[in-house]
């Protein structure tokens, strides 16, 4: 058959044709078990930073124009724990999204790390266990801590060469307490988070 601009196009029609029909295929496949893992991973962060509970009503507040997912954990219908799902859009790779809890009086119980796309053996240091940013929190009473970091005025003490991320960490914090606030009736609604999430001179180093 002789080549021509017909089949030239026919051909490749077939072939976009096929690989369209591949990765939806792929996607059809891998998006429940995504949705799955997602579920899971938001189940286990619940229990690293709630205290034991029976069961948990969500809802969704608004915060500095980001929808916040809380958690309100309950045991014979009484208010033990809140867990906010939080983010700072500020990190130095991205958005760095937190899973924090608290007791029903806004004591910090635990901070874990959902997300977070920071530079590896640096900013990455915020999930690990003991890290400074998470004592520099944890088991604080909410109210009475500065949310950013020391170099910024605050309570908080940041990684070693990472500030940028130390404040993206700090203002999911900042974020969760304005949630919390709301979810446990403290306050109407959210108020203003004070943040010092900014990129270094040039926005290439931490």
């Amino acid at each position: 058959m002789k080549s021509s601009l017909k089949n030239m196009v026919l051909v490749l029609f077939t072939i976009t044709l096929l690989s369209s029909a591949a990765v939806g295929g792929v996607y059809m496949l891998t998006k429940e078990p995504i949705a799955q893992a997602k579920v899971a991973a938001v189940n286990n962060a619940l229990k690293q930073v709630l205290p034991e509970y029976e069961s948990t009503t969500s809802q969704t507040i608004e915060v500095a124009e980001l929808p916040i997912v809380t958690h309100t954990a309950t045991v014979a219908d009484k208010a033990v724990g809140y867990a906010v799902e939080s983010i700072s859009k500020n990190g130095f790779g991205g958005a760095v999204r937190l899973m924090v809890g608290f007791d029903a009086e806004g004591k910090i119980l635990n901070i874990n790390v959902l997300e977070q796309k920071e530079t590896p053996g640096l900013g990455t240091k915020m999930a690990d266990e003991g890290n400074v940013l998470l004592l520099s929190l944890k088991d604080k009473n909410a109210a009475e801590v500065n949310m950013t970091v020391k170099k910024d005025g605050g309570d908080i003490d940041a990684l070693t060469a990472a500030t940028i991320s130390s404040r993206a960490y700090a203002e999911a914090v900042a974020v969760a307490y304005e949630a919390y606030k709301v979810a446990s009736g403290k306050q109407s609604e959210a108020g203003d988070v004070a943040t010092g999430a900014t990129k270094q001179e040039g926005g290439k180093y931490e």
